[in-house]
């Protein structure tokens, strides 16, 4: 993939080298000249991209819950523009409340904020690539494809 812009564009796990590592990251949308891509949408393969700051997630089997909707509900079909049943869009949300961030620059906070579902993004949500609000503004939970 050629780009044209000035932006430094980062691939994250290009070569599957961190395939089974339980990696994963929210990317905090933000103009810094750094974009952000991921590897989503099940079978499909699709390449996300945002601009923004990472912030690394840490912990054993951080994207079980996720993985059960999205590889065992959806079987790896991927989830882009679903009209999610009720009961699959609850456990999404739970899953996604999970994770908490930590205080920035700005923020000194011992305790993390946890992330929400950005419902206003609910068409953008895939495998590997989930809208969230963070306490820094809004952005996308990301973690390795199922292919």
């Amino acid at each position: 993939m050629t780009h044209t812009d000035d932006k430094r564009h980062i691939f994250l796990d290009p070569d599957g080298v961190g395939a089974g590592q339980g990696w994963m990251f929210v990317i905090v949308a933000a103009p810094t000249g750094v974009v952000h891509q991921n590897q989503g949408g099940g079978f499909g393969c699709i390449q996300y991209q945002q601009e923004g700051y990472l912030i690394p997630l840490f912990g054993r089997d951080l994207d079980v819950d996720l993985q059960e909707i999205f590889v065992g509900e959806l079987k790896g079909q991927g989830a882009r523009r679903l009209d999610w049943p009720a009961e699959l869009l609850d456990r999404l949300r739970a899953a996604v409340a999970e994770f908490g961030v930590y205080g920035s620059g700005r923020h000194d906070d011992a305790f993390p904020t946890w992330l929400v579902l950005d419902e206003s993004r609910l068409s953008e949500v895939d495998e590997a690539w989930v809208p969230v609000l963070t306490p820094h503004g809004p952005g996308v939970l990301v973690w390795e494809n199922s292919d």
